[in-house]
């Protein structure tokens, strides 16, 4: 098994709760450095930037950017240049243009790029794939609520210009959606409740259809207290498939087929490590064109302002 030495571009609390241990708990890959213009991490050489970082460490082989979305083209592009390999956290960029840049610059190159949609690796997704294969989906009812208070504390980058709002969290429900349906689906209605002080949504409600006539509506709230419910269902000529816990727990029929502890960014890294060993990359981006739809088309309706627990809007 190949090493491949790794270092990540940002250092905020999505690395500390889920890349740091998932990238230890991976066989051939090293954390070396962590670059932060705000944050360091403990235990790994730290940097102001990623151009420091890739001055200070060249034998980096690969770069995690796990930084707001409106920061990772700037930054992929200059791991790019220096002929780093490069996972993106999700979003994979701000805007699709900037994400098709990338994979024309990794393609040039010849280098991994890699769209981590970490929702794909939830336990129960593989067996859910497995489970519809043999069926033909007649609908699919998503519904993706949470806290936002409880899962993303002061980050007023949701609420600006590009910075998804409720989609952040409800493209997870996307990435898996696109991954185990055979055929694709488009939108045809979109409610956008959008806070007085804010330029995403809160929540959302949308519809789409296959080619074939297949519903499947979603609803996405931001507004739901604590836990979260994060759950899907497929309805088939062949019975009923749940996936509940983000796609920890499966059950077919009322049948548990599968309900283990969420292990997703270990799916992401053992991926990654593969694509890096073999030389090759993974962009889908098709949850990305979703959310760019429903931003496009859906109809935005007003409500109260939104005030963090910190007072900050």
């Amino acid at each position: 098994m190949r090493q491949f030495r790794l270092g990540v571009a940002g250092a905020g609390k999505i690395v500390r709760d889920q890349h740091l241990d998932a990238i230890r708990a991976t066989e051939g890959l090293e954390l070396v450095a962590s670059a932060d213009p705000h944050s360091r991490l403990e235990d790994v050489a730290s940097y102001a930037s990623l151009e420091e970082m890739l001055d200070a460490e060249p034998d980096i082989d690969a770069v995690a950017i796990c930084t707001p979305a409106h920061l990772r083209h700037r930054l992929a592009s200059q791991a790019l240049a220096r002929g780093k390999a490069v996972l993106l956290e999700k979003p994979p960029g701000a805007t699709l243009a900037e994400v098709q840049d990338l994979k024309a610059q990794a393609e040039k190159a010849g280098l991994t790029l890699f769209a981590a949609w970490h929702s794909r690796f939830a336990p129960g997704i593989a067996a859910a794939a497995e489970w519809l294969a043999g069926r033909r989906v007649e609908g699919v009812d998503i519904r993706w609520h949470e806290d936002v208070r409880v899962w993303h504390p002061g980050q007023a980058w949701l609420w600006e210009a590009g910075g998804m709002g409720v989609f952040d969290p409800g493209i997870n429900a996307l990435s898996i959606v696109t991954a185990l349906l055979p055929d694709p689906f488009f939108l045809k209605r979109a409610n956008l409740v959008v806070p007085a002080n804010a330029q995403t949504p809160i929540a959302a409600t949308l519809e789409w259809r296959t080619a074939d006539g297949v519903l499947l509506s979603g609803d996405f709230d931001f507004r739901h207290e604590d836990p979260p419910c994060w759950e899907m269902t497929f309805v088939t000529d062949g019975g009923t498939l749940t996936l509940e816990a983000g796609g920890a727990r499966l059950i077919a029929d009322g049948r548990t087929l599968i309900d283990e502890p969420e292990r997703e960014y270990q799916g992401v890294y053992a991926h990654f490590h593969s694509l890096l060993e073999a030389g090759q990359r993974d962009m889908d981006i098709t949850p990305l064109q979703q959310v760019a739809d429903a931003l496009m088309l859906g109809h935005r309706q007003a409500t109260e302002a939104f005030v963090d627990d910190d007072g900050s809007a």
